[in-house]
C-alpha cells in the first residue's frame, strides 16, 4: 500500500506583521526574499499561527517587494493579526515514503525587521534529558 504523508515544507518563524489591510483582497503579502528562502510560491496556500493571540488561519501568499521586510495580512484575516504581532507562516506538501527519505524542510528564522538570520532543515530538539 502506498502511503502519503502531509509534512511541513517551509516555515517562516516569528516574522513580525508589518501591515494589516482589512479592505485589501484577501491574502498575505510576504517579502520575496522570505518566500524564496522558505520555498513558498506566490498563490500557494499557507497556514498562519499568531504567537501573540493564538489565532490560526489559512490564506495564500502573494509577493511583496524583495528586501522590504513586508508581512501584510489582508482581507478578513486582517482581523486575526495586527502590526507588531509575531507570526509563524507554514506551507505543507504531500510526499510518499520514498520522497520522505531525502526530504528536508526549509525553515527560515528572522530578526525583528524580518531579515533572514538563519536557515535550517530541522528543528533543534529542545527537550532536556
Amino acid at each position: 500500500m502506498q502511503v502519503n504523508r502531509t509534512v511541513l515544507k517551509g516555515k517562516l518563524h516569528r516574522v513580525t506583521t508589518t501591515h494589516s489591510e482589512l479592505h485589501y483582497e484577501g491574502s498575505c503579502a510576504i517579502d520575496e526574499n522570505l518566500l524564496l528562502a522558505a520555498d513558498i510560491r506566490e498563490y500557494e496556500q499557507i497556514d498562519i499561527y499568531n504567537v501573540n493571540n493564538g489565532e490560526r488561519f489559512t490564506t495564500y501568499a502573494i509577493r511583496a517587494a524583495r528586501g522590504s521586510g513586508i508581512i501584510s495580512v489582508n482581507g478578513a484575516a486582517a482581523r486575526k493579526a495586527a502590526p507588531g504581532d509575531l507570526l509563524i507562516i507554514a506551507s505543507y506538501g504531500t510526499l510518499n515514503e520514498v520522497e520522505l527519505e531525502r526530504f528536508e524542510p526549509r525553515l527560515v528564522y528572522v530578526d525583528a525587521r524580518n531579515r533572514i538570520i538563519s536557515e535550517r532543515a530541522a528543528i533543534p530538539c529542545q527537550m532536556a534529558a
